[in-house]
C-alpha cells in the first residue's frame, strides 16, 4: 500500500458560487471538506442528512443553525445536527477558511476528491 500526502492548497478547488470555493480529502469512512469564504458572498440555507462537524481555521463566520446565530472564529469547532437548516457566511473584510468533516463521506462531494483514486484501488 502506498501512502499519498497532499497539500490543501495544491488540491483541486471547486467554485461553488460567487464567494464560495471548496476541495475535500477523503478515507473510506469520512470525508473533509475546506471552504473558502469571501466577504459579501450569498448565504444558501440548506439542509442534508449528513451531520456536519465544522473547524474554523482562520476569519469569523456567523452561522445559522435552525432558529440559532452563532458566530465562531479560528479555533472554534461546531457542530450541526442532520437535516436542520442551516448557513453561513463570512464576518468582516477577511477571508473566512473552514473545515467541515462528514461522516460517512457524502457522495455528493466525492468528485472533490477524484485526484485520490489512486489512493483507494
Amino acid at each position: 500500500m502506498a501512502v499519498n500526502v497532499y497539500r490543501w492548497s495544491e488540491l483541486p478547488k471547486e467554485s461553488v458560487r460567487q464567494g464560495v470555493s471548496r476541495t475535500a480529502f477523503r478515507g473510506d469512512g469520512a470525508i473533509m471538506v475546506m471552504n473558502w469564504l469571501e466577504p459579501g458572498m450569498e448565504k444558501k440555507p440548506h439542509s442534508h442528512p449528513f451531520e456536519q462537524l465544522a473547524y474554523i481555521l482562520s476569519g469569523r463566520v456567523r452561522f445559522e443553525i435552525g432558529d440559532d446565530v452563532v458566530e465562531a472564529g479560528a479555533g472554534d469547532v461546531l457542530r450541526i445536527p442532520p437535516d436542520v437548516v442551516h448557513c453561513g457566511e463570512a464576518l468582516g473584510d477577511e477571508v473566512a477558511v473552514n473545515l467541515d468533516v462528514f461522516a460517512p463521506p457524502r457522495k455528493d462531494y466525492l468528485h472533490l476528491t477524484e485526484y485520490q483514486e489512486a489512493d483507494f484501488t
